[in-house]
């Protein structure tokens, strides 16, 4: 029966069958159904190009590896020539949609950036915090940068909504950065995503300059008081006096600065360790995977190829605690070495690290690494109320 199909003339079953093969190869692929993009299967391949480069970043140059490596992989799955309705093509005609179109609700119902903040949690210790409570102004100081960067989007032609979006990103904390675009701009997910993570990645070699330049040699040399130790009890207190407070004044924030707090009560509470060891290790690995992957399938050429792009990558880096580290300094009267004002950024605890290395450079047995741990600590808590506010308000 199957040779006398394929030689009926009559019916061209063989034909239909290798046109139907063709037509799925990303070789014919119409772009044209993308409005405003003109560069065809090229951008794609650009993109392609720009996916291995941020594997290079990730597993040479030990970029945010954690998440960057499977960014990069997503966008370049995305942009292989047809495989976008493969992957991201809806459900349709009674037939399931593509594998990341289900994985993305992650993201779009923002599930995923939650759950990495309970695990973030699980692993922090607030200790240095609680134990310099003015190291709240610092992490509060450097989400000033957010705000900075919401208004210059504003002035070069933004909507309030991306605006906002692409403000977070000077926060340097990527979960919240996804968390507010998915809530207010997701058509600029790829871009703010790329950005966010590779002005996380990038904390080492923007933050030491900016340290240097706006610091005086003698102001890093200070060497702080050692902190007085935290007790337990003050460390199960503090997430939930933070997560009340919060709560009341800010509801909006409650999505994750709740879950942080969450995992960080499990940990100071010593009494679920099982718990603790899900969420600073299977839970957060796995969603990291899913959300790493998720977010770079939204680098597709026609969407990400626009000039929206190179502005957001420009606004993404405006920080300012190092500038309130300094007046602090002034007013404690060198008790206070300005250095760890850079530590407000939501880079935990890669920005502390920093501050901890340029320090040393001047005064090798300066040991700034705990009270630097206060402001980046400050920093997620602030970057997670300031998305809030950027949701109320917006």
């Amino acid at each position: 029966m199957f040779q006398s199909i394929l030689l009926d003339s009559t019916s061209g079953t063989l034909k239909e069958w290798f046109q139907n093969l063709w037509n799925d190869t990303g070789f014919v692929v119409d772009y044209s159904r993308f409005e405003g993009y003109s560069l065809g299967i090229w951008g794609c391949l650009i993109m392609l190009v720009v996916a291995c480069f941020l594997v290079y970043l990730a597993v040479v140059k030990k970029f945010e590896p954690m998440l960057l490596v499977g960014i990069a992989f997503g966008a370049f799955l995305i942009n292989i020539p047809g495989a976008y309705d493969a992957l991201m093509a809806g459900p349709a005609n009674g037939q399931p949609g593509g594998l990341f179109w289900y994985l993305y609700k992650g993201v779009e119902w923002v599930i995923f950036p939650p759950l990495i903040f309970l695990g973030i949690g699980a692993m922090t210790d607030f200790g240095p915090l609680i134990a310099n409570p003015k190291s709240l102004l610092l992490g509060a100081a450097a989400q000033v940068g957010i705000f900075l960067a919401l208004l210059i989007a504003l002035l070069i032609g933004f909507t309030p909504q991306e605006a906002g979006a692409i403000g977070i990103i000077g926060g340097a904390d990527g979960p919240t950065a996804i968390y507010v675009t998915s809530r207010l701009a997701p058509n600029l997910m790829g871009p703010i995503a790329i950005a966010a993570y590779s002005y996380m990645a990038l904390v080492p070699v923007i933050q030491p300059p900016i340290m240097k330049l706006l610091t005086t040699d003698k102001e890093r040399k200070i060497r702080m008081e050692q902190l007085r130790p935290v007790s337990k009890k003050e460390k199960i207190m503090f997430p939930i006096i933070v997560t009340g407070i919060v709560g009341i004044v800010l509801p909006s924030a409650l999505p994750l600065l709740g879950m942080l707090m969450l995992g960080n009560l499990f940990k100071e509470s010593g009494v679920v360790p099982r718990l603790v060891k899900t969420a600073s290790n299977e839970l957060i690995n796995i969603v990291t995977i899913l959300l790493g992957v998720v977010v770079g399938t939204k680098a597709f050429a026609p969407y990400f190829l626009t000039l929206k792009t190179l502005k957001i990558l420009f606004l993404g880096v405006f920080a300012c605690g190092v500038l309130l580290g300094k007046l602090m300094c002034k007013l404690s009267r060198g008790k206070i070495n300005p250095l760890i004002g850079a530590a407000g950024v939501s880079a935990v605890p890669m920005a502390a690290r920093v501050v901890q290395d340029v320090g040393r450079q001047y005064d090798p047995e300066n040991y700034l690494l705990m009270h630097a741990m206060g402001p980046n600590v400050a920093g997620v808590i602030g970057s997670a109320i300031a998305a809030g506010v950027l949701l109320a308000i917006l």
